[in-house]
């Protein structure tokens, strides 16, 4: 007696990308809040790692966490939205904290993989992509 559990298709990929989507983007969205709430104080500290600024990288720094992840959160353009997401830990992971051991880095690490998932993926049927193309694609 075959089950779904023992099954290696998907119980439902749309409940597994809004879960991904929700849980990803919310905690991303703590990160990039808390950045933004303290953004005189951690200004001063933030490097120019990247060469065009320390202002400029954080405010894209929390455009990407706090903006971006929201979008994610809601299935907007989430494709789109990812990718600054992306972009923000791959510089974290290998540059940021290049030289730092592991343990330092794997929050950016596990951020830049799950973009990546994300990406792939998608949004899903629950989201406000879903609302605004619908199935164009299988037009």
């Amino acid at each position: 007696m075959k089950t779904k559990l023992l099954s290696y298709q998907s119980l439902n990929t749309d409940l597994a990308a809004l879960l991904l989507r929700l849980i990803f983007g919310g905690v991303m969205a703590h990160h990039g809040y808390s950045k933004f709430i303290a953004y005189d104080t951690i200004l001063p500290m933030f490097g120019d790692i990247i060469g065009i600024g320390s202002k400029l990288s954080f405010n894209l720094v929390i455009f990407a966490e706090l903006f971006c992840a929201l979008f994610v959160v809601i299935g907007f353009l989430t494709r789109l939205s990812v990718i600054p997401i992306l972009i923000t830990m791959i510089v974290a992971f290998f540059i940021a904290h290049g030289k730092d051991p592991f343990q330092m880095k794997e929050v950016a690490f596990l951020f830049m993989t799950l973009s990546v998932v994300i990406f792939i993926l998608g949004s899903g049927r629950f989201s406000i992509d879903k609302l605004i193309f619908g199935n164009k694609e299988n037009r």
